[in-house]
C-alpha cells in the first residue's frame, strides 16, 4: 500500500481507504459478520483511514464499525466521522447536536478520540450556520484535544470555495468530495491548486460515481438523470463485452491524481476489498482507459446536484 499526505494533518493515508456506508445497509442488505470481515481486511492490506457517518444506515455503520475495531490497536488507523445529518434526512448543524452527536458517535465506534470530525454535505445547509456556529463548535473539540481536525463533506464543489473563503484559514483541515473525481467527472480537478494553496487537504470519494460504472448499477435512489445513468451504462458494457473490469479501471483513475491524498471505496464484501487493493498494484491499460473515456465524452463531467438553491453547480448535461 502507498501513503500520501493529508494536506498539513501530519497524517500519511493509504492511496486507498475504507468507507463504511455500506455496513449500514445503504447501498444493499448487508450481513454484519461479513461486514466486519471487510474491514478487518482492509487494515490487513495496509488501509488506514475510515470514514463513516451517523446518518449511515440510522447509526448502524458507524456500530458495525465500532465492533470490527474491537481489540484493533488504535494507533493502527484513523477514523473519520461528521455531523448534521441523521436517520431520515434530518439536517442539524447547531452546536450543541453537533456536539452531541460527536459523543454519541465516540459512544458506537468505541473511541475517545476522533481524527477527522466532519460536517456532513453542507449543500444541505445555510452556509452562514456551519461558517458561525457548526464550525466554531468543532474547533472546540479539536482545542481540547478530543478530535485533531475539522473537514467538510459535500457534493456540489462551490460550497467548499465559498466556505474555506469566509473561515479564517487553518480552521478547516480536509474536504471530502464524492463523484467528482473518476472516468466520467473530473470537476474536483478544477479546485486542487485552490485547496492546496488553502493547505486542505482532499479526501475523494465514489471513484464509481454510486455505482454508475459498476456492473451492479445505481440503487433506486441514485439522483444521476437518465442520460447519465446510460452513458455511463454504455462504457460498462464495452468492458464487459471485452472482458475487462471497469470498477478496476475505475479505481485505477481515481487514484492517479498526485494532489489527491485518498480515494474512499466502500464495500461490506472481504473479497471486494481485496480486489479493490489489489488494483492499485496492476499495470494499468492506458489504451482501454482511453477507449473508456471516449465512450463516455457525451457525459464527461455532466453532474448532478443537489442541496439548497443557493449552495447548487451549475448543471452540465
Amino acid at each position: 500500500m502507498h501513503y500520501r499526505a493529508l494536506g498539513l494533518t501530519g497524517m500519511n493515508v493509504s492511496l486507498l481507504s475504507y468507507g463504511a456506508s455500506p455496513l449500514g445497509g445503504v447501498f444493499r442488505a448487508t450481513d454484519d459478520s461479513e461486514g466486519i470481515r471487510a474491514v478487518r481486511t482492509a487494515l490487513d492490506l495496509g488501509i488506514n483511514y475510515l470514514d463513516t457517518s451517523p446518518y449511515y444506515g440510522a447509526t448502524k455503520s458507524e456500530t458495525v464499525l465500532g465492533r470490527a475495531l474491537q481489540g484493533v490497536p488504535r494507533e493502527a488507523y484513523y477514523i473519520a466521522t461528521k455531523v448534521g445529518q441523521y436517520e431520515g434526512g434530518v439536517f442539524d448543524f447547531s452546536a450543541a447536536r453537533a456536539i452531541r452527536s460527536f459523543e454519541e458517535s465516540c459512544k458506537r465506534l468505541g473511541v475517545d478520540y476522533i481524527d477527522v470530525l466532519q460536517c456532513h454535505d453542507i449543500e444541505f445547509a445555510d452556509l452562514n450556520q456551519i461558517i458561525n456556529e457548526t464550525l466554531p463548535a468543532l474547533i472546540t473539540l479539536r482545542d481540547a484535544g478530543r478530535i485533531g481536525h475539522v473537514g467538510i463533506t459535500g457534493l456540489p464543489l462551490n460550497i467548499f470555495t465559498r466556505t474555506i473563503d469566509r473561515v479564517p484559514a487553518g480552521t478547516i483541515d480536509t474536504v471530502l468530495s464524492f463523484c467528482r473525481y473518476g472516468l466520467n467527472d473530473t470537476a474536483l480537478g478544477s479546485v486542487v491548486q485552490y485547496l492546496k494553496e488553502n493547505n486542505v487537504g482532499i479526501i475523494n470519494a465514489s471513484p464509481t460515481g454510486m455505482g454508475l460504472l459498476s456492473e451492479r448499477g445505481v440503487p433506486s435512489w441514485h439522483p444521476a438523470p437518465p442520460a447519465m445513468i446510460s452513458g455511463a451504462k454504455r462504457a460498462v458494457d464495452y468492458c464487459r463485452a471485452i472482458g475487462a473490469d471497469i470498477t478496476k479501471l475505475a479505481i485505477q483513475f481515481a487514484t492517479s491524481h498526485p494532489q489527491i491524498a485518498t480515494t474512499l471505496v466502500g464495500t461490506a464484501n472481504p473479497d471486494n476489498i481485496r480486489k479493490n487493493v489489489g488494483y492499485l498494484h496492476e499495470p494499468i491499460d492506458f489504451e482501454l482507459m482511453a477507449k473508456v473515456i471516449e465512450i463516455l465524452k457525451p457525459i464527461q463531467n455532466h453532474n448532478f446536484t443537489r442541496g439548497r438553491p443557493e449552495n447548487h453547480d451549475s448543471i452540465i448535461g
